[in-house]
Protein backbone atom coordinates (compact mmCIF):
# COMPACT_ATOMS: atom_id res chain seq x y z
CA UNK A 1 0.00 0.00 0.00
CA UNK A 2 1.05 3.42 -0.79
CA UNK A 3 0.25 5.72 1.72
CA UNK A 4 0.89 10.14 2.15
CA UNK A 5 -0.59 12.43 4.83
CA UNK A 6 -1.90 15.78 3.96
CA UNK A 7 -0.69 18.11 7.41
CA UNK A 8 -4.08 20.20 8.18
CA UNK A 9 -3.26 20.20 11.72
CA UNK A 10 -6.80 18.94 13.34
CA UNK A 11 -7.72 18.54 9.85
CA UNK A 12 -5.02 16.14 9.13
CA UNK A 13 -5.75 12.72 6.99
CA UNK A 14 -4.51 9.89 4.97
CA UNK A 15 -4.69 8.82 1.69
CA UNK A 16 -4.46 5.14 1.13
CA UNK A 17 -3.33 3.89 -2.94
CA UNK A 18 -3.48 0.10 -3.15
CA UNK A 19 -5.37 -2.81 -5.25
CA UNK A 20 -8.10 -4.49 -4.06
CA UNK A 21 -8.54 -2.16 -0.20
CA UNK A 22 -12.18 -1.62 -0.54
CA UNK A 23 -12.62 -4.99 2.05
CA UNK A 24 -10.80 -3.05 4.63
CA UNK A 25 -12.30 -0.19 4.49
CA UNK A 26 -14.75 -0.71 7.64
CA UNK A 27 -11.21 -1.28 9.62
CA UNK A 28 -9.86 1.57 8.46
CA UNK A 29 -12.74 3.93 9.35
CA UNK A 30 -12.87 2.12 12.29
CA UNK A 31 -8.77 2.64 13.33
CA UNK A 32 -10.03 6.83 13.05
CA UNK A 33 -12.85 6.36 15.21
CA UNK A 34 -15.74 6.35 12.41
CA UNK A 35 -18.22 3.50 13.90
CA UNK A 36 -22.53 3.33 14.33
CA UNK A 37 -24.75 4.62 11.58
CA UNK A 38 -22.78 5.10 8.54
CA UNK A 39 -24.63 6.53 4.66
CA UNK A 40 -23.12 5.13 1.67
CA UNK A 41 -23.57 7.70 -0.96
CA UNK A 42 -23.15 6.10 -4.47
CA UNK A 43 -24.58 6.35 -8.27
CA UNK A 44 -26.35 3.17 -9.73
CA UNK A 45 -23.24 2.49 -12.01
CA UNK A 46 -21.11 2.07 -9.38
CA UNK A 47 -23.22 0.58 -6.35
CA UNK A 48 -23.99 -2.31 -9.36
CA UNK A 49 -20.03 -2.87 -9.32
CA UNK A 50 -19.49 -1.83 -5.43
CA UNK A 51 -21.94 -1.48 -3.45
CA UNK A 52 -22.24 -4.91 -1.89
CA UNK A 53 -18.37 -5.17 -1.22
CA UNK A 54 -18.03 -1.70 0.53
CA UNK A 55 -21.78 -2.44 2.63
CA UNK A 56 -19.89 -5.70 3.85
CA UNK A 57 -17.11 -4.08 4.83
CA UNK A 58 -18.57 -1.37 7.13
CA UNK A 59 -21.08 -3.98 8.36
CA UNK A 60 -18.41 -6.33 9.86
CA UNK A 61 -16.88 -3.33 11.39
CA UNK A 62 -20.19 -2.77 13.28
CA UNK A 63 -21.86 -0.46 11.47
CA UNK A 64 -25.61 0.12 10.82
CA UNK A 65 -25.36 1.48 6.90
CA UNK A 66 -27.75 3.03 4.63
CA UNK A 67 -27.06 3.01 1.05
CA UNK A 68 -27.62 6.57 -0.84
CA UNK A 69 -28.19 6.13 -4.47
CA UNK A 70 -28.17 9.20 -6.21
CA UNK A 71 -28.35 9.81 -10.35
CA UNK A 72 -25.49 9.26 -12.03
CA UNK A 73 -23.89 12.68 -14.01
CA UNK A 74 -22.83 16.03 -13.46
CA UNK A 75 -26.31 17.65 -13.97
CA UNK A 76 -27.64 15.80 -10.97
CA UNK A 77 -25.16 18.09 -9.04
CA UNK A 78 -27.66 20.25 -7.49
CA UNK A 79 -29.71 21.17 -4.72
CA UNK A 80 -32.48 19.10 -5.79
CA UNK A 81 -30.60 15.85 -5.45
CA UNK A 82 -28.91 17.11 -2.02
CA UNK A 83 -32.03 17.58 -0.49
CA UNK A 84 -33.32 14.45 -1.49
CA UNK A 85 -30.35 13.00 0.34
CA UNK A 86 -30.72 15.31 3.39
CA UNK A 87 -34.34 13.65 3.44
CA UNK A 88 -32.50 10.21 3.36
CA UNK A 89 -29.81 11.19 6.27
CA UNK A 90 -32.69 12.37 8.39
CA UNK A 91 -35.05 8.97 7.48
CA UNK A 92 -32.25 6.99 8.70
CA UNK A 93 -31.55 8.88 11.71
CA UNK A 94 -27.92 9.93 11.26
CA UNK A 95 -26.74 11.97 14.16
CA UNK A 96 -23.57 13.98 15.02
CA UNK A 97 -21.70 10.55 15.77
CA UNK A 98 -22.26 9.34 12.35
CA UNK A 99 -20.50 9.33 9.05
CA UNK A 100 -20.78 9.20 5.55
CA UNK A 101 -18.68 7.34 2.83
CA UNK A 102 -18.51 8.71 -0.85
CA UNK A 103 -18.61 5.75 -3.07
CA UNK A 104 -18.00 7.41 -6.93
CA UNK A 105 -16.54 9.85 -9.01
CA UNK A 106 -16.55 13.62 -8.63
CA UNK A 107 -20.40 14.17 -8.21
CA UNK A 108 -20.65 11.67 -5.93
CA UNK A 109 -17.59 13.07 -3.74
CA UNK A 110 -18.59 16.65 -4.52
CA UNK A 111 -22.50 16.12 -3.22
CA UNK A 112 -22.12 13.39 -0.60
CA UNK A 113 -18.99 15.99 0.98
CA UNK A 114 -21.17 18.93 0.97
CA UNK A 115 -23.99 16.61 2.29
CA UNK A 116 -21.68 15.60 5.21
CA UNK A 117 -20.20 19.46 5.29
CA UNK A 118 -23.71 21.05 6.43
CA UNK A 119 -26.06 18.20 7.66
CA UNK A 120 -26.41 18.99 11.26
CA UNK A 121 -23.96 21.68 10.63
CA UNK A 122 -20.83 18.62 9.63
CA UNK A 123 -20.61 15.00 10.22
CA UNK A 124 -17.40 13.03 9.20
CA UNK A 125 -17.02 11.88 5.97
CA UNK A 126 -14.82 9.45 4.05
CA UNK A 127 -13.89 9.64 0.20
CA UNK A 128 -13.86 6.22 -1.84
CA UNK A 129 -12.59 7.75 -5.07
CA UNK A 130 -13.75 5.64 -7.82
CA UNK A 131 -12.35 7.35 -10.72
CA UNK A 132 -9.19 8.35 -11.91
CA UNK A 133 -10.21 11.90 -11.67
CA UNK A 134 -11.63 11.67 -8.41
CA UNK A 135 -8.58 9.77 -6.65
CA UNK A 136 -6.25 12.44 -8.53
CA UNK A 137 -7.75 15.04 -8.00
CA UNK A 138 -11.77 16.04 -6.70
CA UNK A 139 -11.66 13.56 -3.60
CA UNK A 140 -8.08 15.18 -2.57
CA UNK A 141 -8.24 18.88 -0.56
CA UNK A 142 -11.83 19.14 1.12
CA UNK A 143 -13.41 21.05 -1.60
CA UNK A 144 -17.01 19.82 -1.98
CA UNK A 145 -19.71 21.66 -3.81
CA UNK A 146 -23.06 21.51 -5.75
CA UNK A 147 -23.67 23.54 -9.43
CA UNK A 148 -25.75 26.13 -9.95
CA UNK A 149 -27.45 26.45 -13.06
CA UNK A 150 -25.36 30.13 -13.75
CA UNK A 151 -21.91 28.19 -13.08
CA UNK A 152 -20.19 25.00 -11.79
CA UNK A 153 -19.27 24.55 -7.64
CA UNK A 154 -20.58 27.85 -7.04
CA UNK A 155 -22.44 26.95 -3.89
CA UNK A 156 -19.82 24.61 -1.72
CA UNK A 157 -17.51 24.36 1.83
CA UNK A 158 -14.26 23.48 2.05
CA UNK A 159 -14.51 20.50 4.32
CA UNK A 160 -11.68 18.20 4.62
CA UNK A 161 -12.83 13.97 4.57
CA UNK A 162 -11.24 11.86 7.39
CA UNK A 163 -9.81 9.79 4.89
CA UNK A 164 -9.81 9.46 1.22
CA UNK A 165 -9.04 5.45 0.56
CA UNK A 166 -8.19 4.44 -3.49
CA UNK A 167 -8.80 0.93 -4.51
CA UNK A 168 -7.06 1.13 -8.02
CA UNK A 169 -8.93 -2.33 -9.32
CA UNK A 170 -12.08 -0.15 -9.36
CA UNK A 171 -10.17 1.47 -12.60
CA UNK A 172 -10.52 -1.76 -14.54
CA UNK A 173 -14.36 -1.06 -14.28
CA UNK A 174 -14.57 2.56 -15.62
CA UNK A 175 -15.20 3.46 -19.25
CA UNK A 176 -12.30 4.09 -21.19
CA UNK A 177 -14.09 7.36 -22.10
CA UNK A 178 -14.05 8.72 -18.08
CA UNK A 179 -10.51 6.82 -17.88
CA UNK A 180 -9.31 9.14 -20.87
CA UNK A 181 -11.04 12.39 -19.26
CA UNK A 182 -9.12 11.73 -15.40
CA UNK A 183 -5.91 11.75 -17.65
CA UNK A 184 -6.61 15.47 -18.58
CA UNK A 185 -6.20 16.63 -14.67
CA UNK A 186 -3.36 14.12 -14.20
CA UNK A 187 -1.39 16.25 -17.19
CA UNK A 188 -2.25 19.22 -15.16
CA UNK A 189 -0.13 18.70 -12.59
CA UNK A 190 3.09 18.09 -15.12
CA UNK A 191 2.04 21.24 -16.64
CA UNK A 192 1.86 23.60 -14.23
CA UNK A 193 3.73 22.16 -11.69
CA UNK A 194 6.25 19.11 -12.25
CA UNK A 195 8.17 19.16 -15.35
CA UNK A 196 9.69 15.39 -14.30
CA UNK A 197 6.53 14.34 -14.04
CA UNK A 198 5.60 15.51 -17.23
CA UNK A 199 8.33 14.00 -18.92
CA UNK A 200 7.15 10.39 -17.29
CA UNK A 201 3.83 10.83 -18.48
CA UNK A 202 5.36 11.61 -21.81
CA UNK A 203 7.64 8.58 -21.40
CA UNK A 204 4.91 5.82 -20.32
CA UNK A 205 1.74 6.94 -22.48
CA UNK A 206 0.81 3.45 -23.44
CA UNK A 207 1.96 2.17 -19.86
CA UNK A 208 -0.58 4.36 -18.27
CA UNK A 209 -3.11 3.45 -20.71
CA UNK A 210 -2.85 -0.08 -20.45
CA UNK A 211 -3.34 0.60 -16.45
CA UNK A 212 0.09 -0.83 -15.46
CA UNK A 213 -0.08 -1.42 -11.88
CA UNK A 214 3.18 -0.03 -11.22
CA UNK A 215 2.41 3.14 -13.76
CA UNK A 216 -0.79 4.03 -12.36
CA UNK A 217 0.75 4.20 -9.08
CA UNK A 218 3.21 6.45 -10.15
CA UNK A 219 0.54 8.50 -11.90
CA UNK A 220 -1.65 8.63 -8.15
CA UNK A 221 0.73 9.27 -5.72
CA UNK A 222 2.19 11.79 -7.31
CA UNK A 223 -1.15 13.36 -7.94
CA UNK A 224 -1.97 13.39 -4.50
CA UNK A 225 1.48 14.67 -3.14
CA UNK A 226 1.87 17.63 -5.47
CA UNK A 227 -1.93 18.27 -4.18
CA UNK A 228 -1.45 17.92 -0.82
CA UNK A 229 1.44 20.14 -0.78
CA UNK A 230 -0.54 22.83 -2.17
CA UNK A 231 -3.26 22.43 -0.05
CA UNK A 232 -1.03 21.85 2.98
CA UNK A 233 0.28 25.93 2.31
CA UNK A 234 -3.36 27.09 1.09
CA UNK A 235 -6.18 25.02 2.51
CA UNK A 236 -9.41 27.32 1.45
CA UNK A 237 -7.59 28.59 -1.81
CA UNK A 238 -6.65 32.11 -0.52
CA UNK A 239 -4.05 32.58 -3.13
CA UNK A 240 -1.86 29.85 -3.78
CA UNK A 241 -4.34 26.88 -4.13
CA UNK A 242 -5.51 28.44 -7.34
CA UNK A 243 -2.65 27.35 -9.10
CA UNK A 244 -4.43 23.74 -9.22
CA UNK A 245 -7.34 25.08 -11.20
CA UNK A 246 -4.80 25.48 -14.36
CA UNK A 247 -6.91 24.39 -17.26
CA UNK A 248 -9.96 25.01 -15.05
CA UNK A 249 -11.44 28.90 -16.07
CA UNK A 250 -12.01 27.95 -19.86
CA UNK A 251 -12.59 24.93 -19.22
CA UNK A 252 -15.49 25.24 -16.65
CA UNK A 253 -17.22 27.94 -19.01
CA UNK A 254 -17.34 25.02 -21.67
CA UNK A 255 -18.87 22.89 -19.45
CA UNK A 256 -21.06 25.37 -18.23
CA UNK A 257 -22.35 26.25 -21.96
CA UNK A 258 -22.72 22.43 -22.61
CA UNK A 259 -25.06 21.86 -19.82
CA UNK A 260 -22.99 19.54 -18.22
CA UNK A 261 -24.28 16.47 -21.02
CA UNK A 262 -22.06 17.18 -23.76
CA UNK A 263 -18.98 16.61 -22.40
CA UNK A 264 -17.57 15.18 -18.84
CA UNK A 265 -15.30 17.33 -16.79
CA UNK A 266 -12.47 15.93 -17.97
CA UNK A 267 -13.11 16.81 -21.60
CA UNK A 268 -13.67 20.31 -20.77
CA UNK A 269 -11.06 20.50 -18.66
CA UNK A 270 -8.33 19.15 -21.55
CA UNK A 271 -9.73 21.94 -24.14
CA UNK A 272 -9.21 24.48 -21.20
CA UNK A 273 -5.78 23.20 -20.88
CA UNK A 274 -5.49 23.79 -24.45
CA UNK A 275 -6.83 27.42 -24.49
CA UNK A 276 -4.46 28.16 -21.57
CA UNK A 277 -1.22 27.01 -23.34
CA UNK A 278 -2.29 28.66 -26.32
CA UNK A 279 -2.68 32.10 -24.01
CA UNK A 280 0.29 31.85 -22.21
CA UNK A 281 2.40 31.34 -25.52
CA UNK A 282 0.43 34.56 -26.78
CA UNK A 283 1.72 36.37 -23.43
CA UNK A 284 5.05 35.02 -23.88
CA UNK A 285 5.07 33.08 -21.15
CA UNK A 286 5.89 29.47 -23.04
CA UNK A 287 6.75 28.76 -26.94
CA UNK A 288 5.45 27.04 -29.66
CA UNK A 289 7.67 23.74 -28.78
CA UNK A 290 5.86 23.48 -25.47
CA UNK A 291 2.38 24.28 -26.69
CA UNK A 292 2.70 21.11 -29.05
CA UNK A 293 4.08 19.25 -25.99
CA UNK A 294 0.77 19.73 -24.15
CA UNK A 295 -0.80 18.88 -27.35
CA UNK A 296 0.43 15.85 -27.96
CA UNK A 297 0.20 14.22 -24.58
CA UNK A 298 -3.20 14.73 -24.41
CA UNK A 299 -4.41 13.87 -27.66
CA UNK A 300 -2.18 10.55 -27.24
CA UNK A 301 -4.38 10.53 -24.67
CA UNK A 302 -6.84 10.12 -26.75
CA UNK A 303 -8.52 13.41 -25.92
CA UNK A 304 -10.48 15.71 -28.29
CA UNK A 305 -8.76 19.09 -28.68
CA UNK A 306 -11.18 21.14 -30.59
CA UNK A 307 -12.65 23.79 -28.53
CA UNK A 308 -16.43 24.92 -29.29
CA UNK A 309 -17.34 28.58 -30.94
CA UNK A 310 -19.67 29.73 -29.02
CA UNK A 311 -21.84 33.21 -28.29
CA UNK A 312 -19.46 35.67 -26.43
CA UNK A 313 -22.37 37.04 -24.44
CA UNK A 314 -22.85 33.25 -22.97
CA UNK A 315 -19.03 32.67 -22.65
CA UNK A 316 -18.74 36.24 -20.73
CA UNK A 317 -21.63 35.13 -18.35
CA UNK A 318 -20.03 32.13 -18.10
CA UNK A 319 -16.73 34.14 -16.96
CA UNK A 320 -17.67 36.53 -15.05
CA UNK A 321 -19.28 33.47 -12.54
CA UNK A 322 -16.50 31.96 -12.32
CA UNK A 323 -15.40 32.03 -8.80
CA UNK A 324 -11.56 33.14 -9.80
CA UNK A 325 -13.47 36.60 -10.86
CA UNK A 326 -12.96 39.68 -8.94
CA UNK A 327 -14.88 43.14 -10.08
CA UNK A 328 -14.71 41.45 -13.95
CA UNK A 329 -11.59 40.52 -13.37
CA UNK A 330 -9.74 36.60 -13.43
CA UNK A 331 -6.54 35.64 -11.74
CA UNK A 332 -5.63 33.06 -15.11
CA UNK A 333 -3.77 30.36 -14.61
CA UNK A 334 -0.76 30.47 -17.32
CA UNK A 335 1.86 27.67 -17.61
CA UNK A 336 5.36 29.06 -18.09
CA UNK A 337 7.26 26.46 -20.31
CA UNK A 338 6.40 23.19 -18.68
CA UNK A 339 6.64 22.38 -14.73
CA UNK A 340 5.72 25.94 -13.56
CA UNK A 341 3.31 28.74 -13.64
CA UNK A 342 2.67 32.18 -13.47
CA UNK A 343 -0.99 34.14 -12.45
CA UNK A 344 -1.65 36.91 -15.02
CA UNK A 345 -5.00 39.30 -13.84
CA UNK A 346 -7.17 39.53 -17.05
CA UNK A 347 -10.26 40.93 -18.08
CA UNK A 348 -13.36 39.29 -18.83
CA UNK A 349 -12.85 40.99 -22.27
CA UNK A 350 -9.12 40.18 -22.45
CA UNK A 351 -10.10 36.35 -21.97
CA UNK A 352 -13.01 36.47 -24.54
CA UNK A 353 -10.17 37.67 -27.84
CA UNK A 354 -7.16 35.64 -26.19
CA UNK A 355 -9.33 32.25 -25.89
CA UNK A 356 -10.97 32.71 -29.62
CA UNK A 357 -13.49 30.70 -28.06
CA UNK A 358 -16.59 33.35 -29.21
CA UNK A 359 -18.32 33.69 -32.21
Amino acid sequence: MSSLTVNLGENTYDIRIDCGSLSSLGSQCAERGLAGRVALVTNPAVAALYADQVRQALAEAGNDVTLIEIPDGEEYKNSTTLNRVYDELIEAGLDRNSFIVALGGGVVGDLAGFAAATYLRGIPFVQVPTTLLAQVDSSVGGKTAIDHPRGKNLIGAFFQPRLVLIDTDTLKTLPLREFRAGLAEVAKYGIALDNGFFEFLEQNNVSIQKMEQESLVRVILTCCQLKARIVEMDEKESGLRAILNYGHTLGHAIETLAGYRQMVHGEAVALGIVLAARISRTLGYCNDHDVNRITTLLSGFGLELSPPRVEADRLRDALLKDKKSRSGSISFICNRGIGDYVVEKLSTEQLLILSGLEV
